[in-house]
């Protein structure tokens, strides 16, 4: 413990507030601050100054702030989560990796005709996260999907130009090939690796 002395109540009072509100800021997730900013700060409010900028500019500002932040550490956490995954994943029997990165296992071979970029196709799928999360699933809704080829994420893209109609593919997509650092809707976070089971049922 350290030996500083303080000269009187209000300075160790002072000082425990500032302990507490920089440790409850660290925990919360900032993790730097303008230190001269901050106590100007906090010396416009005590002295009843007129602030620098209107507290909803401020709220705005913090909300804004704290939320790029929160997305940019989970895009960190889900690409590292996703090259370990994969990583792991090659080891399994039955996969195969492309030279894009994308992995697949063929669960039901086909043997009709492969689709190429200018067909429609009528498939099957059900998409998860790594975690098992369920966003998205025709099977679910018993009710297969038609869509362009070309108007797909780029991993299945590339695996439907290999997948002969009757094919069934589980589909391990890395992000790059998924969406990317945008993520897509409320499920798919930035930097996500998604499964898909994609069964191909006809060329339309």
């Amino acid at each position: 413990m350290s030996d500083y002395q303080f000269k009187d109540q209000m300075e160790k009072f002072s000082y425990s507030l500032g302990l507490t509100i920089s440790n409850n800021l660290v925990q919360s997730g900032v993790k730097n601050i303008d230190a001269l900013q901050f106590l100007a700060g906090l010396q416009d409010t005590f002295a009843g100054n007129i602030p620098r900028i209107s507290m909803d500019e401020a709220d705005q500002i913090l909300q804004e702030y704290m939320l790029k932040n929160n997305e940019e550490e989970e895009a960190t956490r889900n690409l590292e989560e996703g090259l370990i995954f994969l990583a792991d994943n090659i080891r399994n029997e039955g996969v195969i990796e492309t030279e894009s990165g994308l992995q697949y296992k063929i669960l039901k071979k086909g043997y009709g005709d492969l689709p190429t970029i200018d067909d429609h196709v009528k498939c099957h799928y059900h998409g998860t996260l790594l975690n098992g999360t369920v966003f998205d699933s025709s099977v679910e809704r018993h009710e297969p999907a038609i869509f362009p080829v070309s108007g797909v994420i780029q991993g299945w893209i590339e695996a439907l130009q290999k997948m002969p109609v009757g094919a069934k593919w589980r589909l391990f997509v890395p992000s790059d090939l998924a969406y990317g650092d945008e993520g897509a809707g409320g499920m798919i976070g930035p930097n996500a690796t998604l499964i898909f089971d994609v069964e191909l049922l006809e060329i339309v």
